[in-house]
């Protein structure tokens, strides 16, 4: 092996291993299906489960898409990942937990981006009346064109423009 496999083979082993202790520190078992969704989580963040079994099922050929999701609720309720649930989308799935960060969604090709707190810290928004709540979080979804999706759309208005002006 040349020395950049060997650095390869040792990131990888690395990862294994964090995945491993991240999902002994939740309390789970570490089984491959898990293994495999944390990965796929991590190279693909604010997945669905379908995207992710797709992911997983090209390593796992024998794995089921309701493993996936049985994986992913266990992940959830243990606090190892965060589903979010856009209006329209279905429910999306995130490594990033525990800072209460808010999402920003493309309305055209609905990519989402993570975005940090707009105020302080948890859960940086109060409401006017908690109703005698401990608010401890808030969710905010922010909507609107991605810049790509802003540069296709500037790109076709401009395309329609011209071929109007050429018509006679």
């Amino acid at each position: 092996m040349t020395d950049s496999s060997n650095d390869h083979a040792g990131l990888r082993q690395a990862e294994a291993e964090s995945f491993e202790g991240s999902i002994r520190s939740a309390g789970l078992k570490v089984t491959a299906p898990r293994l495999a969704v944390l990965r796929a989580l991590t190279d693909m963040p604010h997945s669905n489960a379908d995207a992710l079994f797709g992911a997983v099922r090209a390593g796992l050929p024998g794995t089921s898409l309701q493993a996936v999701y049985g994986v992913l609720g266990s992940f959830t309720t243990a606090g190892l990942v965060r589903r979010i649930e856009p209006a329209g989308s279905p429910a999306l799935f995130e490594r990033r937990v525990g800072d209460n960060h808010h999402h920003i969604v493309c309305t055209r090709c609905n990519v989402v981006h993570d975005v940090d707190c707009a105020v302080g810290h948890a859960p940086c928004l109060t409401p006017s009346d908690a109703l005698g709540f401990d608010v401890r979080a808030a969710e905010v979804i922010y909507w609107g064109l991605c810049a790509q999706c802003q540069l296709d759309t500037a790109s076709q208005l401009d395309t329609a423009s011209q071929l109007d002006t050429a018509t006679p």
